[in-house]
């Protein structure tokens, strides 16, 4: 029903934001990943998606379509719901949560306050061919991208460190070098943690 929302920002939060458009204020919830995309400038437009409840009508805010629509495809997942899929997104980036979902990544989709095995298990198996098939992955590849990763982790568990926190740390080096080969990644971790 409301697809975006443009207008001045009154009010920004890490959870939630406040845009005035002509004189009318809209509270968003929105997701520490859109807090982290929204610029300090006064002109705002954020992509939206409303849930109508019996007791509520709640606005959601989405710096990006693609964050949007991963939401969307989070809450159609049985016992996922709106506030388990904003964790979710900011806990890990739309793109991590779709290449966790794309390669079976239980670990990483558990790795998340308020989701436990059975619940990533769930969104996986919900989700997989919808992931695929719209954001057009080809499931050999995804695997074959995340072999330095799997390499990478692998050693620095042997190497005493927690994995979930090695975990992260490989993430957010492979978000800013995709192709880094298992070397670099082992090298740029142990700087890190």
């Amino acid at each position: 029903m409301i697809t975006h929302i443009q207008g001045k920002l009154v009010e920004k939060n890490p959870t939630d934001v406040v845009i005035d458009c002509n004189g009318v204020g809209y509270l968003l919830n929105i997701s520490l990943h859109t807090f982290s995309q929204i610029p300090d400038k006064e002109n705002l437009k954020l992509y939206t998606h409303l849930q109508v409840k019996e007791d509520s009508h709640t606005l959601f805010g989405f710096s990006s379509l693609a964050e949007r629509e991963m939401f969307k495809l989070l809450i159609s997942v049985n016992g996922i719901g709106a506030s388990i899929a904003r964790t979710m997104l900011s806990s890990l980036t739309p793109k991590q949560v779709r290449e966790g979902i794309a390669t079976n990544d239980v670990a990483l989709i558990q790795s998340i306050k308020g989701i436990g095995a059975k619940t990533a298990q769930r969104v996986i198996l919900d989700l997989k061919d919808k992931v695929l098939k719209i954001y057009d992955i080809d499931e050999v590849s995804v695997s074959l991208n995340n072999t330095s990763k799997d390499e990478a982790l692998s050693a620095l568990e042997v190497l005493g460190f927690n994995k979930k926190q090695a975990e992260r740390v490989v993430d957010k080096i492979m978000l800013t070098n995709p192709e880094a080969n298992v070397e670099v990644i082992i090298k740029q971790a142990l700087k890190n943690l």
